[in-house]
Order: structure tokens, then sequence, then C-alpha cells
């Protein structure tokens, strides 16, 4: 393989992960929600409201690790707002996400302003306050070795701590869904919850684990994108990755495996953009910045159109649980 396509190739493999890092743990997070019956489109909320908590956090403290611990209980706590609408008052779960992502886009750059007078913006942060790239280990001594040495180096090797984290939450997802007592409950809830409550096993209790764990994946993702990714917190820095996760995670009709190569196919398409900004295609010349830029958009449009009447989801999600029934 020619030299300059190899790297060209890998560089791209490179961002495809980097940039689908959080939209696998935003897929990860709604799986959770949304196998037990709760339909959380306010995956976008959480993780800007984490990734806003991050920011802040990092820029006080000087700690990433501090800066993570506080994105995630924020993340938590609006996922546990979201369960108190949908579990314990009934409410509608596609209104009660639509308000948390409402107030998280408002209330992250009021508090932006208020705190740190930046315009919405959070202080730029020192590497000392961010998850920077890690080296892993044996980088010289396979460094002679074609395509696999470079393939470690750049792909493998060189990124930050909550990249491998999100690419491990895949198979815990699936094993905690498939292979445990939890697992096998929760998947039974969102099926049919009045036969987990006629076998003596709360319902509320299960959905509220649910959308805990949903937020804590969610504050893993906003940590990422504003002191891993970035160096600081800024305005409506998500920019609908909530729901690109969303999508994903229909697409790949609700398994962890399917859903994260929906996110890796986001994230490809995305890294591909970014190369493809000035290029010259011949008959049809410069592609429009605007246009590359929207093509991710553009594809979630299209797949959802196009594939979420053959996704079937859990048989009782988005309908309110209740023994009167």
């Amino acid at each position: 393989m020619d030299s300059a396509l190899l790297q060209t190739s890998l560089a791209t493999f490179d961002a495809t992960l980097r940039v689908s890092t959080p939209l696998i743990l935003c897929a990860m997070a709604g799986l959770f929600s949304e196998r037990s019956g709760i339909i959380d489109i306010s995956l976008e909320g959480k993780m800007l409201s984490a990734a806003f908590a991050a920011g802040a956090l990092a820029a006080v403290t000087g700690s990433p690790w501090i800066a993570l611990v506080g994105a995630m209980l924020i993340s938590i706590i609006l996922g546990l707002v979201h369960g108190f609408a949908c579990i314990t008052n009934r409410g509608d779960q596609v209104v009660s996400g639509l308000a948390i992502n409402v107030l998280a886009s408002g209330l992250t750059i009021v508090l932006g302003i208020a705190w740190f007078s930046q315009g919405g913006q959070t202080p730029s942060l020192a590497a000392s306050a961010r998850f920077m790239p890690i080296d892993l280990p044996f980088i010289e001594a396979l460094a002679q070795v074609p395509v696999l040495g470079p393939l470690y180096e750049i792909v493998i090797s060189g990124h930050n701590l909550l990249v491998y984290v999100a690419l491990i939450s895949v198979p815990v997802t699936w094993w905690i869904v498939y292979k445990t007592r939890f697992g096998l409950r929760l998947r039974a809830v969102g099926e049919n919850p009045l036969a987990v409550d006629t076998a003596g096993i709360s319902v509320s209790r299960l959905r509220y684990s649910a959308v805990a764990i949903c937020g804590l994946l969610c504050g893993i993702a906003g940590t990422y994108l504003a002191i891993a990714q970035n160096a600081a917190f800024a305005r409506e820095m998500t920019a609908g990755q909530g729901y690109i996760a969303l999508a994903a995670m229909i697409f790949g009709k609700w398994r962890p495996l399917p859903a994260m190569l929906a996110c890796l196919m986001f994230g490809f398409l995305d890294a591909v953009s970014i190369r493809l900004q000035g290029i010259v295609i011949p008959v049809i010349g410069e592609v429009p910045v605007q246009l590359i830029q929207a093509l991710p958009y553009i594809l979630t449009v299209v797949l959802l159109a196009g594939f979420i009447g053959r996704a079937i989801a859990p048989k009782s999600i988005g309908v309110p649980f209740s023994k009167e029934r």
C-alpha cells in the first residue's frame, strides 16, 4: 500500500474514533433508558449540561477527575428528573425530554455568562486540567512492522482515557443487558412491565436505575467534549450529537454492537467531510463547505426515514406503567 495513502487512511480512522466517542457513549446511554421503556430524547440536554459542568469545574479546580465526577452527577440528576416526570408522575416522555434539552440549552449559556463573562464559554484549560492523549506501550517495538506498526501508533494508541472508556462501554453494555439478571429484568420491563410487576419486581426501581445509568454515560460524553476533545466548554457545543446518537441507537435496533457501528459510520462521515473541505471533485467542482458539514445530519434524516419502520422498539416504550391498567 502507498505510504501516503496508508497515512491518510489511518489518520481518517483515528479521527473517526475521536468523533464517534460521544456518540457511542450517548447511544449506550439511550439503550439503557429505552430498553426499560423510557423514551429519552434528552441525551442532548444531559450531555450539554455535563459538558458545561465539566468545563466549569475543571476551570475552577484544575482537576479533570473532579470535573468528571461533577459532570456525571449533574447528568444523573437530570436523568432522575426525567424519571420523576415520566415514571412517578407518568408524564409525556417526549415533552419531558424536550424540556430538559431546552433547559440545558438556555441555562448553560446564562450561567456561563454570569460566572465567567466570556459569552457563555468557560476559560481555556491547561493540560493538567484535561484528559490528555495516552501513549500505549510497545510503540517503538512495533514501529518497524509494516501496516501493524502505524495502525497501532496512529489509530489504537494516542487517545485520551475517555475514548477507551467509550469503546469498553459497548461490550460492558452488552454483558449487562444480555448476561445479567438486571439486564434480563430491564429488557422484560421494556416489553411487559405488568408481568415484571406480577413477579414482585419493582418496575419503578428498574426504570429509575436505567435512567440513572443513562445519565452517568451522558455525563462521561459531556466531559469528553469539554475537557478531552476540547479545552473548554463552548455554547451549544454538542451541536445535535445527542440526536445523532439517538438515531444511531434506533438504526442499531436497540442493540449495543450495531448501535456502535452506526456511531462509527456517523463519525467516519464526519471525519471524511473535514478532509473533503476545499477538495475539487472532477465534473462537480469544489463541494461547498456548508454541504459537507451538513452531511452527518442529512444522513441522520435519511436513515431515520428509511429504516425506522424496520426497527422494532421495545413493546412498552413510551407507555407509562400503572398497576390499575
